[in-house]
């Protein structure tokens, strides 16, 4: 609980003002009864139709104070639950954003989508009832009781029965019902996953004609879902039936007992009215009680998963960073004996003893088989992941001696997977400089060979994209990115074969404006094409996790077989001897 304090603190005045508001309802609905039996029993019985009037007339202004209390509890309850939820779903956010590919890789994107979602607003709610409820029901439970006792304590005796029974099955219904929550969270995760899945490749599944496996394997998650959240609610609805008819019996048998008190002269009809009515109110604070147990079983299993998210400790931080002022400025990169395994306890290394010097400015082509460790490597660069063995060097400091936002600003990537946002056009390219003019957002879509298909646009830069640039094409959205990155003006530039959907010409375009856009900035070109990286200064040449050649096209075509079956398996020999 201590670390719930911290979303309760700025709010406590709306925390404690909900329930003390609620008071002011338990009090008049403890009172409301007793001055209808005086009505009854003095007014009616000896028609004083003052008195009556009198009596009713303090009803009425009871009445009007418990709606005001009713009124500010339910605002101030809604107040401190909502406010708790979305801090608490901004820190989990936060602390999502942290994680490392490591940690996301632990849960699922769908599970994460539940856990800031569903599971927040099953603790919201649990906050929102228990403040309503919280002092409310005990109130009226114990304000009742000492009512009815007072009234008639022989007939009180009642609830010496009722009241161990229906809390032992209230108990043994949440028992049974706390851990199927917990499994129909999981199911709702899955579902999530899928939906999400399905909606992001949506265009892959039409085009392999998929959707009727797609509709198999939902109906599957949902039914299973179903089949949970059936399982959970089965034992959980046999609450309200079970609490109503022990209400139903305790009424009947105040009823018959108390009734035939009234005939023998012991009871007055007025009191035995109340008393009826304090035993509903007993029995609805009971079940007010079980709704609060009810929604706590469901709200524990989700606080169970949102404190996954909390407790997550974050494998790659910059607390320790010993130069956390200091900024990427020259470009150089040096790689020192690398090894990495994406898991700890995995034999094969995806890189395996890796060393390569690049000074600043140099541009440095990768090739490789696919799946030889390529964007692997230069991942390492801006601390996507952290080395298991030896050291990354940026400027001859080790970069985890960075801080995390200065390594990152000096560092521009364009992914293999080109990722775009909803937004404008010029939305997404100012990612990379959020104060950069228009003039130089148009010089950035210029030098990306952007700007040419952007002015056929209607709206030009100001053209709406969909989630993920869906309505341009690959190698306008390819173009987009490398503009972004462009704009950002890094030190390090890095493209993961980020022109792989552009044509050769535009390709050389690109390549050629980076001569003035990037003058003194360090690049590192992925490609598959061995035009791509021919005439970079520096040619590494890699498979299975290892460099096996590094030197410039004329001499890796002499002294590397590896390379020469990739140049030779794309290009004519004579051409690619020249």
């Amino acid at each position: 609980m201590k670390r719930y304090w911290k979303y309760v603190k700025p709010y406590l005045y709306a925390f404690i003002l909900g329930p003390i508001l609620m008071i002011t309802e338990v009090v008049g609905e403890v009172v409301l009864p007793a001055l209808m039996a005086q009505i009854i029993n003095v007014g009616a019985a000896n028609h004083d139709i003052a008195y009556i009037i009198e009596m009713g007339g303090v009803m009425i202004l009871t009445a009007f104070v418990m709606m005001g209390g009713g009124i500010g509890g339910a605002w101030f309850a809604a107040k401190a639950s909502i406010s708790f939820g979305a801090d608490l779903r901004n820190d989990c956010f936060q602390k999502v954003q942290k994680f490392s590919f490591q940690n996301i890789d632990s849960f699922s994107t769908g599970s994460l989508v539940t856990r800031l979602t569903n599971d927040i607003t099953q603790v919201q709610n649990l906050i929102m009832m228990g403040l309503r409820m919280m002092l409310r029901a005990p109130g009226m439970l114990i304000g009742a009781i000492i009512m009815a006792v007072a009234m008639n304590p022989g007939l009180a005796r009642i609830f010496l029965v009722i009241l161990p029974v229906m809390v032992v099955t209230i108990a043994v219904i949440m028992m049974t019902a706390f851990p199927r929550f917990t499994v129909m969270q999981k199911k709702l995760d899955r579902v999530n996953s899928n939906i999400q899945e399905c909606l992001q490749n949506v265009r892959v599944i039409k085009s392999f004609v998929r959707g009727d496996y797609e509709e198999k394997r939902f109906f599957k998650s949902n039914g299973d879902l179903k089949e949970s959240s059936l399982r959970a609610f089965k034992i959980v609805i046999l609450q309200m039936p079970l609490v109503a008819f022990f209400m139903n019996v305790t009424t009947l048998a105040v009823v018959w007992l108390g009734g035939q008190e009234v005939l023998a002269g012991d009871m007055q009809v007025g009191n035995l009215t109340a008393f009826t009515t304090y035993i509903v109110q007993v029995l609805m604070s009971l079940m007010m009680l079980a709704m609060v147990f009810l929604q706590s079983s469901r709200a524990i299993a989700s606080a169970k998963r949102i404190n996954e998210i909390l407790d997550t400790e974050i494998d790659l931080t910059d607390e320790n960073a010993s130069q956390k002022e200091k900024k990427v400025e020259q470009g150089s990169i040096e790689f020192r004996h690398v090894s990495f395994r994406y898991y700890k306890d995995s034999r094969e290394k995806v890189l395996d003893d890796i060393s390569l010097a690049i000074e600043p400015g140099q541009t440095v082509g990768i090739i490789g088989s696919t799946g030889c460790g390529k964007t692997t490597l230069v991942s390492m660069i801006p601390r996507l992941y952290d080395v298991d063995e030896g050291q990354v060097l940026v400027d001859g400091v080790d970069v985890r001696e960075y801080s995390l936002n200065h390594l990152r600003e000096g560092v521009g990537m364009v992914l293999q997977k080109n990722v775009l946002f909803s937004g404008t056009v010029e939305e997404n390219l100012r990612w990379g400089d959020e104060n950069a003019s228009p003039e130089q957002v148009r010089e950035a879509a210029q030098a990306a060979q952007a700007d040419a298909f952007l002015s056929t646009f209607p709206e030009g830069y100001e053209t709406f994209l969909g989630q993920g640039g869906v309505n341009v094409s690959g190698g306008q959205k390819q173009r987009l990115c490398i503009a972004r990155a462009l704009l950002k003006k890094p030190r390090i530039l890095i493209l993961d074969d980020s022109t792989s959907a552009v044509d050769t010409a535009t390709e050389a375009k690109i390549r050629e404006s980076f001569s003035t856009t990037l003058k003194g900035t360090t690049k590192l070109i992925i490609a598959q094409r061995i035009t791509s990286v021919m005439e970079a200064d520096l040619i590494v040449v890699m498979d299975e996790g290892k460099i096996v050649g590094q030197g410039s096209h004329e001499e890796l075509l002499k002294s590397c077989e590896a390379y020469r079956e990739i140049c030779y398996s794309q290009m004519d020999r004579e051409v690619s001897a020249s």
